[in-house]
């Protein structure tokens, strides 16, 4: 898949988040998700329910910027929550189109702490 490709499926993923809707983001059925406070998660059902239990929490998206090397994508993004604004790199693995793989790291802000 070409650069933009894979920029579009990680931001259908982001923008479903904003949106509150998951349902057009392209899962693979493995997909594995890791964050700094918390298990792998493997699986789309089971990443489905996690980030749907968030979803309530989450305001809005703000991307800053997309680092494309081959297949993953790293997304630098601001995530406005109900206890303030977050700072996130989320490092995704795109292949066939599909989101594979999404890896958070995270910066809470002050007020969420």
């Amino acid at each position: 898949m070409s650069r933009s490709e894979n920029i579009a499926v990680v931001e259908s993923y982001l923008n479903g988040l904003a949106s509150k809707d998951l349902s057009s983001v392209p899962f693979a059925p493995g997909i594995t998700f890791e964050g700094p406070l918390m298990p792998k998660l493997t699986g789309r059902e089971t990443i489905m329910g996690f980030l749907t239990s968030i979803l309530p929490f989450i305001k809005a998206i703000e991307i800053k910027q997309h680092i494309v090397d081959g297949d993953y994508v790293a997304t630098v993004f601001d995530m406005e929550t109900a206890k303030g604004v977050d700072h996130v790199v989320d490092v995704c693995l795109v292949v066939g189109e599909l989101l594979t793989e999404i890896r958070a790291f995270y910066y809470p802000s002050q007020s969420s702490r």
